[in-house]
């Protein structure tokens, strides 16, 4: 049975109608609108292709680069501005532009590289640079989704590209290694970066002022859409900001505890249509 979370602002279900009406809607993707095997079921799809095409914007926020949202944004038929990295990114698809980010200085980021192999050698390092992937040893061990569907840009010694600003550090490797890594990165991090351990096998470092909350600030911003018109979905500890922001706030039933302390309503988990069935709460859909 999926449970109500206790609401910040105890909000109507048909909120749109009056003055929450959704003009904005902000979609976390891993967890929430792609199933386990990473698809959107096709009345998902169709529900949210219909709003778009009836005027209410549609915004991709996800911790993912722009080349692996893009099938995604296609299929929905989409030509908005999408968040990426978790919010070091505001991209414009159609153009395949940057219209906004923050990425870290590069002796930072070599800094935190370099401790990491200091103390695991086998340590695999990913950094992502507005949309391209660098590392100086591809293996396939240990990936994430991106890892999965593309092959690194540039392979090179870390000289090479770690001598420019860099949106997005990753770490990967087994997760006995992540574990002991962590602690000794946020320790050197002097506060300047976050560091999300996402996966058992991965660490993910950006600039501390990062935050999809941010970010859909500045793109609601851009669409003259108020915070109060705007829904968010999501699943994940890196969507409260934005669930937090947001005039109505949707957690999936799979959400963390956190995350759903965040809602306004928990909506079925994203393997049983819960985006659909959160765009049919709030009036969005039949």
């Amino acid at each position: 049975m999926h449970r109500q979370a206790v609401s910040r602002r105890r909000i109507s279900p048909k909120a749109k109608a009056r003055d929450r009406a959704i003009r904005l809607l902000a979609i976390d993707l891993d967890g929430t609108l792609l199933d386990d095997s990473k698809q959107i079921s096709l009345p998902t799809a169709r529900a949210l292709a219909n709003l778009a095409g009836g005027g209410i914007k549609i915004i991709m926020a996800s911790a993912r680069p722009p080349r692996s949202v893009r099938h995604i944004y296609n299929r929905l038929g989409l030509d908005t501005w999408q968040i990426n990295y978790n919010g070091a990114l505001i991209w414009d698809e159609p153009t395949g532009t940057a219209v906004f980010h923050r990425p870290m200085p590069a002796q930072t980021v070599r800094r935190i590289i370099d401790l990491a192999r200091l103390r695991f050698p086998d340590a695999l390092v990913s950094c992502e640079v507005l949309d391209r992937w660098y590392t100086d040893r591809f293996d396939q061990t240990y990936t994430t989704e991106t890892g999965r569907l593309f092959k690194p840009d540039v392979i090179a010694p870390l000289d090479q590209f770690c001598c420019q600003p860099i949106t997005k550090l990753m770490l990967l490797g087994q997760p006995g290694m992540i574990d002991a890594l962590e602690p000794i990165l946020a320790g050197a991090a002097d506060g300047q970066l976050t560091i999300v351990s996402a996966d058992p096998q991965l660490l993910q470092v950006m600039d501390r002022r990062v935050s999809k909350a941010v970010a859909l600030q500045r793109v609601a911003e851009h669409y003259n859409v108020p915070m109060q018109n705007v829904m968010a979905i999501g699943d994940a500890p890196n969507d409260v900001g934005m669930l937090q922001i947001a005039g109505v706030a949707v957690a999936m039933d799979n959400a963390h505890d956190v995350v759903k302390r965040a809602a306004h309503w928990i909506a079925p988990s994203n393997n049983h249509d819960g985006v659909r069935a959160a765009l049919a709460r709030y009036g969005l859909c039949d």
